[in-house]
C-alpha cells in the first residue's frame, strides 16, 4: 500500500502582511487634483473699417439750370471723376425726390429722402418736440420763445428775458430790485422802478394765458418761477444754460 503524501508535508506560500485600505474620503482626498479646464477667450469682435463714403447734394433741376449745367450732367462728372483718381471704386447714384414747393433746404430734402440717419433722427426729434409743444407750456432758453398748447406766446425780448431769469433761478425768489439792475441799464431811461417791475410782469402773466400762474408773486419780496406737470424747459442740445444756477 502506498501511502499519499501528507498534506502537511507540502511546501506553503510566504504569508505576505497587506497593509488596510484608507477609507474612501481618503482615497479622493489623496488622488491628484486636476486643472478644470479653461474656459474659451471671447472671440475678439473684429474692428470696423471704411468701406466708402456717401456725397450729398442738394440741388434742384431750376438751381443747376441756372448755373449752366443739370443733374445727369453733374451725376456723370463725378462718376469720371472717380474713375480716374479711383479706378478700382464702385459708384452707385440715387436722386431724391420731393414734392414740388416742399420746404426745407435742399441738401437736407436729400439726406432725409436717402434715410440718412443723422436726418432721421432730427426728424424724430423735431416731431417729438412738436408733440410735446402740442400741451402745456414749453419756455425754449435755446430759441428765446416760450410755445404754449403749440402757438408762440408772442413775448417781447424783455418779457422773454424778465422769464428767462425766473426760469433759470427755479425755486428761488428774485427780488424785484434784482430784477431791476439784472434785466435793464443802469443808464436806460426805460428802466422801470422796484414798483413799476410790477407792470412788466403782469404784461408777461396775460400772454401765459392759462399758465401764468408759474410767474407767482411773493408777497412783499418778488417773484419765483414755480413748474409744474404741464411746463417744460429746454436749455438747448443735452447742457443746461451756462447762466443758470
Amino acid at each position: 500500500m502506498t501511502n499519499a503524501p501528507a498534506l502537511l508535508d507540502r511546501p506553503t506560500a510566504p504569508v505576505r502582511h497587506l497593509r488596510p485600505l484608507p477609507p474612501v474620503a481618503e482615497q479622493r482626498a489623496a488622488a491628484p487634483a486636476t486643472a478644470a479646464p479653461a474656459a474659451p477667450a471671447p472671440a475678439a469682435k473684429p474692428a470696423a473699417t471704411p468701406r466708402g463714403f456717401a456725397l450729398y447734394v442738394g440741388l434742384d433741376e431750376l438751381k443747376a439750370a441756372a448755373d449752366g449745367v443739370s443733374l445727369p450732367v453733374l451725376v456723370d462728372a463725378l462718376r469720371r471723376t472717380l474713375a480716374e483718381l479711383a479706378p478700382s471704386a464702385e459708384t452707385y447714384a440715387a436722386v431724391a425726390l420731393a414734392p414740388q414747393h416742399a420746404g426745407g433746404r435742399d441738401v437736407d430734402v436729400v439726406r432725409l429722402a436717402l434715410h440718412e440717419p443723422g436726418a432721421v433722427a432730427r426728424t424724430k426729434t423735431e416731431s417729438d418736440e412738436q408733440a410735446e409743444a402740442a400741451r402745456g407750456v414749453v419756455v425754449d432758453i435755446s430759441r428765446k420763445r416760450v410755445v404754449i398748447d403749440g402757438e408762440s406766446a408772442g413775448l417781447t425780448f424783455k418779457e422773454f428775458e424778465l422769464l428767462q431769469y425766473l426760469v433759470l433761478r427755479e425755486g428761488r425768489t428774485i427780488e424785484r430790485g434784482e430784477l431791476v439792475s439784472s434785466l435793464w441799464d443802469a443808464n436806460d431811461a426805460d428802466a422801470p422802478g422796484e414798483r413799476t417791475i410790477d407792470v412788466h410782469v403782469r404784461r408777461l402773466r396775460s400772454k401765459l394765458g392759462a399758465f401764468q400762474d408759474i410767474v407767482r408773486t411773493v408777497r412783499g419780496v418778488g417773484y419765483r418761477f414755480d413748474r409744474h406737470a404741464d411746463v417744460s424747459v429746454r436749455y438747448g442740445s443735452g447742457a443746461p444754460s451756462p447762466d443758470r444756477f
